[in-house]
């Protein structure tokens, strides 16, 4: 349910004229049953001025005395077509203040491990601005040596649920538009629960990339050099004919 402006303000306005309980004003205002009777004895919010909810369109004065004759009716703002989805996000992500300095390691790890995301995703992400996620890019960042990648689920910028979704929006766009995903782009189509229970395929890494056919080449120059291992005891005739001359 949502709350109405000024909760306080409009905790103490039904506090000092209406006979509403204590609870009721709570659970509509979003307060504590103790702070609204902490109001009503004056130890709570003693400077604030009321704010008349019925007066700014936010409840009704059928609504009050409802609630005044049935102490279990609970308030419930007044219907406003104008409000409605106002509640929604838009816009980047807000960022604490504590964690806005790890946004630039997160920005850094997200370009590197997840080039599929575009700017417009990675903002929403972890807050941050398009600009800056360009310089990171680009690594024209005031700071860039020293920035190290930090995955932003573990720094809590964002959820693992809408970092795996981002990238499957970003995995289907780029199918859809005809791209040839990798094979580690395919695992990032399911979900991180999945993706780890799978078994590791083995791969050889790209710097070593000949070192099976050398080995095996060398195996077999070694196999047709060693025809037959009594020759490595059988010396020639013309030196066993000189070793039995006195």
């Amino acid at each position: 349910m949502g709350k109405p402006l000024m909760a306080k303000a409009t905790a103490v306005w039904l506090v000092d004229n209406t006979t509403i309980s204590f609870k009721q004003i709570a659970d509509f205002c979003g307060l504590h049953e103790l702070e609204v009777q902490g109001i009503a004895d004056g130890d709570v919010a003693s400077g604030v001025k009321g704010f008349d909810p019925v007066a700014n369109n936010q409840l009704t004065q059928d609504e009050i005395h409802t609630a005044q004759d049935n102490p279990l009716h609970k308030l419930s703002l007044k219907y406003n077509a104008a409000a409605q989805g106002e509640e929604k996000r838009r816009g980047p992500r807000y960022t604490p203040l504590s964690k806005r300095q790890d946004r630039p390691a997160s920005i850094l790890w997200l370009v590197k491990f997840h080039p599929e995301l575009t700017d417009g995703q990675i903002s929403k992400l972890v807050g941050t601005t398009k600009p800056t996620i360009q310089t990171i890019r680009e690594r024209t960042h005031w700071n860039i040596s020293n920035i190290q990648p930090i995955d932003p689920v573990a720094l809590g910028l964002c959820k693992q649920s809408e970092l795996d979704l981002a990238v499957q929006k970003a995995n289907a766009k780029k199918a859809k538009d005809g791209g040839v995903m990798s094979d580690d782009e395919r695992r990032k189509l399911v979900s991180t629960e999945q993706s780890l229970g799978m078994s590791a395929e083995p791969k050889m890494p790209s710097s070593i990339s000949g070192l099976e056919t050398f080995t095996l080449t060398e195996e077999e120059e070694k196999e047709d050099e060693i025809v037959d291992a009594d020759s490595f005891f059988n010396l020639p005739d013309d030196k066993k004919d000189e070793d039995e001359q006195p």
